[in-house]
């Protein structure tokens, strides 16, 4: 074997193992790079409202953009349809993740409460001066209360069906029996021609008591019939624990109108809620981040939209229907899960995988340095044969040129020591070697020195002839 041989080849060696540990390298990085681009995205949620140009369709526009200003973690994607009752069937069937759905309509199973986005109050009047007054009937009596309107004809703002349906409900708790009272219903829009019809006796409007579309019809009322009377509801508290959807309220006194007093003193009611809605399957970290960036950017929407501000948190200490969502009532009671309790389990898993990693890039730097292992121990035999060849050495020369041969393995093997192609085990037995070595020649040019002189060189006879 040529000392030289291994000296060549090592070097090649090297070179195709750092161009494997440097693909491999560049493609851990990639892979790392793509997974933290890819959990550093904000989370996109679609939320369904409607109809458009809605005062539930704004405030949600006005939140998206916000969201996409202020959230590094959140955007939303508005979805627009022609009323709740379609955006909660897209939340339904999985075609939205979040909905805008008043609290009394028909609901997914699973839906469950993020956020109160409006609380809307039931008021209902009737003109002072008594009912309708035309030339054919006698003027009526008075409307004080609700029984009162039995046989009678009520205008209901906004054409849902919800509104109709939540009449109804105030008339059966009240002992009224709704086929009993002929109700008609006018658009949002239609608040003139509302006031103009003299045929009805009393106006039932569902909104934020702030609410434009409330405060215009009645003074619409007022202006083109008498001053309103705010009829109470008298059983709203039987309502509330009747129907888990609708709470007991009181309307404020003078709350549309200062001078003079509209309503005079505050008057009972119900209320329902218009609420931004989740699929219970939502996980809980994407609603908390909902949760949160919405109460941050809720001053941001306001001033965009002035409706905003009756965004509310849900209540979470008593029952209600639908239930708020896990991941909003971690947040509201504090009861959200740190960093450390969410991905515990990732770490312990993170800690197993890099363990196995690491074995397998130990087993694979072993593998790739199969052949310096085996040059090792090629290096140790050829020592061995040296040391045995040097016992027939006849000269100094002969010792010095085996020294040589080992000088260049002893650089060899501490270049691929120090690269780590071979262990700190396979230096120690390289050492004992060497060792062997040293004290071979020491013996061996012992013995030259102290014997004859005509013992000295032979032709033929040295080292480097022999091999």
């Amino acid at each position: 074997m040529s000392s030289s041989d291994p000296v060549r080849s090592a070097p090649d060696r090297r070179q195709r193992r750092l161009l494997i540990v440097l693909a491999l390298g560049f493609v851990a990085f990639g892979a790392a790079a793509v997974a933290l681009f890819y959990v550093l995205q904000p989370e996109t949620l679609r939320i369904a409202v409607g109809p458009a140009g809605s005062d539930d369709h704004q405030v949600v526009e006005a939140m998206a953009e916000a969201f996409g200003e202020e959230s590094r973690t959140v955007r939303l994607s508005p979805i627009t349809t022609e009323g709740a009752a379609e955006s909660l069937a897209l939340l339904g069937a999985g075609k939205a993740d979040l909905a805008v759905g008043r609290g009394d309509l028909g609901m997914p199973a699973d839906a469950q409460t993020v956020a109160v986005l409006r609380k809307n109050y039931v008021v209902l009047w009737s003109p002072k001066g008594g009912a309708r007054n035309d030339s054919k009937k006698k003027p009526t009596a008075k409307i004080g209360e609700i029984a009162d309107l039995a046989g009678r004809k009520v205008a209901i703002i906004g054409r849902t069906g919800a509104n109709l349906a939540l009449l109804r409900t105030i008339l059966i708790a009240s002992g009224v029996e709704p086929d009993k009272v002929a109700t008609v219903q006018f658009g949002t829009d239609e608040i003139e021609k509302l006031a103009q019809d003299a045929t009805i006796d009393a106006y039932l409007a569902v909104g934020p008591l702030d609410s434009k579309i409330t405060s215009d019809a009645i003074t619409a009322t007022s202006r083109a019939r008498a001053a309103p009377k705010f009829l109470p509801i008298d059983a709203s508290e039987a309502i509330a624990l009747r129907h888990a959807r609708y709470e007991a309220e009181e309307i404020p006194a003078s709350v549309f109108n200062a001078k003079p007093a509209w309503p005079e003193d505050k008057v009972d009611t119900i209320s329902v809620s218009h609420l931004i809605l989740a699929r219970k399957e939502l996980s809980e970290a994407k609603a908390a981040a909902f949760f949160r960036q919405l109460f941050a950017v809720r001053d941001t929407i306001t001033q965009r939209v002035a409706g905003a501000a009756h965004i509310t948190k849900p209540e979470t200490e008593k029952e209600a229907e639908p239930a708020v969502h896990r991941g909003a009532a971690s947040v509201i009671n504090g009861t959200e899960r740190t960093f450390l309790d969410k991905y515990s389990d990732y770490f312990w898993f993170a800690l197993l995988l890099l363990s196995g990693i690491g074995s397998a890039a130990a087993w694979l730097r072993r593998y790739l340095n199969r052949d310096d292992r085996d040059d090792t121990t090629s290096h140790r035999n050829r020592i061995l044969a040296v040391v045995s060849e040097l016992r027939n050495a006849v000269s100094e020369q002969d010792l010095l040129a085996s020294q040589r041969e080992v000088d260049a393995i002893i650089g060899e093997t501490l270049k691929c020591y120090d690269e780590g192609a071979i262990e700190q085990d396979d230096l120690a037995a390289f050492g004992l070697v060497l060792e062997l070595f040293d004290h071979a020649v020491a013996e061996r040019k012992a013995a030259l020195q102290s014997g004859p002189a005509n013992q000295a060189k032979a032709p033929g006879s040295t080292l480097a002839s022999r091999r």
